[in-house]
């Protein structure tokens, strides 16, 4: 895509209605160091319950595995579901807010693959 071309698709939503950029609440979304990795987790495979995501996401703590994760569902960007069995389990997915990124991180991957050794 051009500069011209993003130009035409964004138009006039360049700045929202209180005049700012609106990228910026988005990168103050998903800024964090472990966020995106988890989002592109269950985009790759999901639902993933908090051990699966642990040991992909090595040397993540357990304190910033859950602090993220709450964060992230507070965005809705995910869901928490806890199954009412024992031993207890639960598992984590994309909500459609969520979901709706999965084009994202495929055009981010397309740029890391051609950019990024």
């Amino acid at each position: 895509m051009t500069y011209e071309e993003f130009k035409e698709k964004v138009g006039s939503v360049i700045l929202t209605d209180d005049g700012n950029c609106p990228v910026t609440p988005v990168v103050q979304m998903l800024q964090g160091k472990w966020k995106l990795q988890i989002l592109y987790e269950l985009c790759i495979k999901c639902p993933m319950r908090f051990g699966e995501l642990k040991k992909v996401l090595k040397p993540i703590t357990n304190t910033a595995l859950t602090n993220a994760l709450k964060e992230l569902e507070a965005d809705e960007l995910i869901q928490r579901i806890q199954y009412n069995e024992m031993p207890l389990r639960v598992e984590y997915s994309l909500t459609e807010k969520g979901r709706d990124l999965l084009p994202v991180f495929y055009a981010i991957s397309q740029w890391g693959m051609k950019y990024i050794p």
